[in-house]
């Protein structure tokens, strides 16, 4: 528990992140689900800001990406995102692979990998031109998070590569004026205006 704590601590205290890093990722080997949980996290905003800092232990954060514990399944998704948003050729080798969590069996896995996605869109939009099918099954997704995050991989994109989201924009249009839950129409609004603003 002062373990957990620490590493609260140290997450208010960005200026040492990057001095942490090698003890951190010595945490990816702690026998706490909670602690290696809270390493992955600390070492992708870490990465998002010094990503070649992070490069060498970057296959050691994608180990985690076949944890039978969905927790650190999803921490590593969300920390490949951030640091492929700091740096793409950092995580290149594994951003293929990334693709699998969209159908991940727990939903707060597949919320992860829109996340991861669209943190790598924003400086990296050309990477997803083949893959809005991927995105658009997320928009009928059975759990109510991962609809309400769904469009907004529509709107980073729609913003920086907006013929992507086009061919889509009937689509979320209609969602946008159907659809039962508020957030996920006005989600879907804001991913038609940012493409068809451009």
């Amino acid at each position: 528990m002062n373990l957990y704590q620490e590493l609260g601590q140290l997450t208010k205290e960005k200026t040492k992140w990057r001095d942490s890093i090698p003890y951190l990722s010595s945490l990816l080997t702690h026998e706490s689900v909670k602690i290696q949980a809270k390493a992955l996290w600390l070492l992708g905003e870490t990465g998002f800001t010094c990503p070649q800092d992070v490069r060498g232990i970057v296959p050691d954060i994608a180990s985690f990406l076949d944890h039978p514990e969905s927790l650190l399944r999803e921490r590593a998704v969300n920390a490949l995102g951030r640091i492929g948003r700091g740096d793409i050729s950092v995580i290149e080798p594994y951003w293929a692979d990334l693709f699998r969590f969209a159908t991940d069996e727990n939903p707060k896995v597949r919320l992860s990998f829109l996340w991861a996605s669209e943190n790598i869109a924003v400086n990296s939009p050309h990477l997803y031109e083949n893959s809005m099918p991927v995105f658009e099954k997320l928009l009928y997704d059975e759990d109510d998070k991962v609809r309400m995050e769904a469009p907004e991989i529509f709107r980073v994109l729609g913003k920086r590569r907006p013929e992507f989201v086009i061919p889509y924009t009937e689509q979320l249009q209609k969602i946008a004026e159907t659809d039962n839950n508020r957030v996920v129409r006005v989600h879907c609004l804001g991913a038609v205006k940012a493409a068809m603003s451009k």
